[in-house]
């Protein structure tokens, strides 16, 4: 059996482990056409450098949601439930990049109706550079037997 994360093993401030990919033209196609977004500078890299003027084609923004929604539950595991996320890019990802996700606790809190809550700050750099800063807020369980993914209607408060 997995191990869980309940929200006794966190703490404000623990740092997250750091995930590091590195971002080919196919993950970034795949991720477009996941979405359904076929706006060519997700694919096309001549309309991207020559019409757009950017070095190569470039992440959109569905794949960057994906990849810290990715981030966020391989640290919680199977019972951490994503109740919001938000997040700014600041510059772009493109294939031959190594981009690094990188997060904090900010807060845990349990709301009144005993689901646990962590708030997590999360970076997507590349060569140390911010391209992406994310906050997020996700359940985990209080203890063993509980279970986020359990929670309906007035019991769910994201």
């Amino acid at each position: 059996m997995t191990a869980r994360l309940t929200l006794g093993d966190v703490s404000e401030g623990d740092a997250l482990p750091p995930l590091r990919y590195d971002v080919t033209a196919t993950t970034i196609v795949l991720g477009a056409l996941a979405a359904r977004d076929w706006r060519p500078m997700h694919h096309d890299h001549d309309f991207a450098v020559n019409r757009n003027g950017t070095r190569d084609i470039f992440m959109n923004t569905p794949n960057q949601a994906a990849w810290f929604e990715r981030y966020v539950t391989d640290w919680t595991g199977p019972t951490g439930r994503l109740g919001r996320m938000t997040f700014r890019m600041k510059g772009s990802v493109f294939p031959g990049d190594t981009m690094t996700l990188a997060g904090v606790v900010d807060a845990t809190t349990v709301d009144d109706t005993g689901c646990g809550w962590v708030e997590l700050r999360i970076t997507l750099t590349v060569d140390g550079e911010l391209k992406t800063e994310c906050t997020a807020r996700v359940a985990v369980p209080t203890s063993p037997d509980d279970n986020p993914w359990r929670r309906r209607g007035d019991q769910w408060k994201p």
